[in-house]
This record gives structure tokens, sequence and C-alpha cells, in this order.
């Protein structure tokens, strides 16, 4: 019992420091005592309904348990959202490998075409070589052409003379 009999105590000492803090926030130096905001007539030591009490309890019970769930709910968003960063900086560090990866391929690429560029442009004056000289055979063949038909020409005319 004796527990029960301090908790008793300290819960009056309680009240009555909270009673005395109020009472100072309600006095001003300028004006006197100003009215308070609450409207409670409630004094925790005065006997009141029995059944506004248990209505009371059931309120601050049914209060705290809605407070209670929505900081459950807004702890659940939390989670969820820190859950999302995790993932969200996981596939970031998983895209900056690969654009690093694909960086590096690149580098690598442009470093053999520059190393390849003097065979190319080779490659280039040869086909131009070769275009050049594809041109000169067509008019070769088409020259050789004319003079055999002239040849034949004259062969029939010192044939037939």
């Amino acid at each position: 019992m004796e527990p029960l009999k301090d908790e008793t105590q300290t819960e009056a000492a309680l009240i009555e420091s909270l009673s005395a803090e109020q009472n100072s926030r309600c006095e001003s130096p300028k004006r006197g005592t100003t009215l308070s905001t609450s409207t409670s007539s409630f004094e925790a030591l005065d006997p009141h309904d029995p059944n506004l009490s248990r209505l009371a309890n059931t309120m601050f019970q049914k209060t705290g348990e809605y407070l209670q769930e929505e900081l459950t709910a807004t702890h659940a968003d939390y989670r969820l959202l820190e859950h999302l960063n995790k993932e969200t900086i996981a596939k970031y560090t998983e895209l900056k490998v690969i654009s690093s990866n694909v960086v590096q391929s690149l580098d690598s690429l442009n470093d053999k075409y520059q190393k390849l560029q003097p065979i190319l442009d080779n490659i280039n004056q040869i086909d131009d070589s070769v275009s050049k000289l594809e041109q000169a055979a067509y008019k070769l063949a088409a020259y050789s052409k004319r003079l055999e038909a002239k040849f034949k020409d004259l062969e029939k005319d010192t044939k037939s003379k």
C-alpha cells in the first residue's frame, strides 16, 4: 500500500506545482490577474461525478490510442521513405558503375580509333586511287575498242584496194 500512497502524494505535489505555475501565468505585472483560457472547473482533489471521470478517462485513453496510431503510421512512412532512399542510393550507385564502365569503354574505343586513324586514312587514299585507276581502265578499254574498230576499218580498206 505504501507505493500507492507515495504515488498519490507525488501526484498531489505535481498538481499543486502545475496549479501554481498556471496561476503565475494568469497574472500580468501591468494589469493584474487575467482570465485563464481553461474552461474546466475540475479540481483534482475535489469529489466529482464518477461518470464524468470514466468518460474523461475513456476520452484520454482513446486520444492516446489515436496519437499512438498516428505516430506508428508516421514511423512506418518514415521507414518506407528510408527503404526507398536506400534502394534509390543502391540503384544510383549501380548506374554510376555502369556509366563509369561505359566511359572507360568509350575512352578505349577512342584510343583505338586514334591509333587506327593513319591506317584508315591510307585505306581512303587507296580507295581514291583505285577509283581513279578504275576510271582510267574504263577509258583505256573504250579507247582500245575504238582503236580496234579503226584497225578493222583500215584492214578492210587495205584488202579492198
